[in-house]
């Protein structure tokens, strides 16, 4: 069942007739999503401000990464910070000029604004940030982004930095509830010193349309795994892709995001839905394999396929789960172990099983958690056990396997649009499409743009992240 609210939006004489008789119905905005493979320039004739603390240690990575993506930068700074932005977009057919932020009246509503927070240290100079965004916050386009960059307070040399660069945590997330009913999204990357290299892929992620569903949120941009070429296009041309719970939802709409960026995907899910299981493989060209990920032989069984049929695999993709909710009272041991071995259980045996020889160094692990295994949920001890229960393992994980060049990652959903949403109660279907910063629930294809970034060469700064899907969820994070 579709979102009635988002359908009114969506319908212009609806929504106008809504807003001329001043009716008290919290309409939702419509949120630019991307569409088909990744570009090569994903923010084309785009205009984005950026300021900052002076030429930040930041300030390359930015310009290129604008310059790269096809943007216009406007630059809230002094003249070397313009020369060097100009540099950038000379070499790639763009534009960079000065602007100040009380006199941007003449230009276009503008698709970003991006500000280096790295050189803060001290309260008084957080004053930046509002001389920065007070004028230009209005100035940003409905589905804009916003992004501060900033430095992980663990790297900071003194107490007073470390406090003011937490508080970027704080000023993103409140900024984020503030934007997110015009349908932007704000965000703060820490960078570690030293990762600098690192940024221009993440940053680019953040700035277009595929992160449309995350916001009020940190990403942190470490150095820990080796750095490779950057390939924007078809980025996962050659490599091997396994999904499981491919069958439907956001499983199939990561099957296809995966296979749009060249990778052979080997679809699995449960014998009884086989044949939904071989459309949807067919559909891209991929495989099926159908599975039941419970069973003693599953770990073997999917291993041997990989190494007779392909020789390995690059991306692990772990999206099959189960819920049987019920009070603590009342829930039967059976229902708990069910959802404890499929969310958690299988997926410990199967990557323990794959990382001996079958996972090739390089290779990417993404596992579906959920906001639940971070807020909690009424009914479900066994599920958000089980879901607070890859959080840890992805973080421990992700150390142990980092210098095989292994990334490991945890995807958290909020509320998604899929068959399991639709069969929840009207009103508490209401509730959980509302409580977040941009007013409805995501679809399968925001939790499968961020799981196929994840599983890029384009992520190669991050490790053991967990990157929430939720629209900037009101509870729990």
């Amino acid at each position: 069942m579709g979102d009635f609210l988002l359908g009114l939006r969506e319908n212009p004489y609806a929504s106008k007739a809504i807003r001329r008789l001043g009716l008290p119905i919290p309409l939702p905005p419509v949120l630019r999503r991307a569409t088909g493979p990744w570009e090569e320039k994903p923010l084309q004739d785009d205009y984005v401000i950026v300021g900052g603390a002076g030429l930040g240690r930041l300030t390359p990575a930015i310009a290129a990464t604008l310059a790269h993506g096809g943007a216009n930068a406007l630059v809230a700074g002094d003249m070397d910070v313009l020369s060097l932005f100009r540099k950038e977009a000379l070499d790639q057919g763009t534009d960079a000029h000065r602007v100040f932020p009380d006199a941007i009246d003449p230009q276009p509503r503008v698709a970003a604004l991006v500000f280096d927070a790295t050189g803060i240290a001290d309260v008084t100079e957080l004053s930046r940030l509002h001389a920065f965004f007070h004028p230009l916050v209005s100035r940003v386009r409905p589905s804009g982004r916003i992004v501060v960059l900033g430095t992980p307070p663990s790297a900071c040399g003194l107490a007073e930095q470390a406090a003011v660069q937490q508080g970027l945590d704080g000023f993103v997330r409140s900024l984020a509830k503030e934007v997110g009913k015009k349908g932007t999204t704000a965000g703060l990357v820490q960078v570690d010193p030293g990762a600098e290299e690192n940024l221009e892929g993440i940053l680019r992620f953040v700035l277009s349309t595929r992160s449309a569903f995350v916001t009020g949120q940190t990403i942190r941009v470490r150095s820990v795994l080796k750095a490779g070429p950057w390939v924007w296009t078809r980025p996962l041309e050659g490599q091997v892709a396994v999904v499981t719970g491919a069958a439907r939802g956001i499983g199939a709409a990561t099957v296809r995001a995966l296979a749009a960026e060249g990778a052979h995907v080997l679809c699995v899910d449960r014998p009884e839905d086989e044949d939904g299981l071989r459309d949807v493989a067919a559909r891209v060209g991929g495989s099926a394999l159908p599975l039941d990920i419970t069973a003693p032989d599953a770990a073997d069984t999917l291993a041997a396929r990989l190494l007779e049929g392909h020789g390995g695999a690059d991306v692990l993709v772990h999206n099959a789960g189960i819920t049987r909710d019920k009070t603590l009272a009342r829930m039967s041991a059976d229902r708990w172990n069910a959802v404890l071995d499929v969310n958690l259980g299988a997926v410990l045996r199967i990557n323990a099983r794959l990382m001996q020889g079958v996972l090739r160094g390089g290779g990417r692990i993404v596992c579906l958690s959920s906001m639940a295994g971070i807020a909690g949920n009424l009914g479900q001890t066994n599920y958000t056990a089980s879901k607070a229960g890859i959080i840890g393992y992805v973080r421990h994980l992700a150390e142990q396997v980092a210098d095989r060049g292994i990334a490991v990652h945890a995807v958290a959903p909020g509320f998604i649009e899929t068959r399991m949403t639709a069969a929840i109660p009207f009103a508490i279907r209401e509730v959980g499409r509302r409580a977040s910063s941009l007013g409805q629930g995501g679809l399968p294809e925001d939790v499968a743009d961020v799981i196929t970034f994840l599983a890029t060469p384009c992520s190669r700064g991050m490790t053991g992240a967990v990157l929430r899907v939720c629209g900037g969820s009101l509870l729990g994070a």
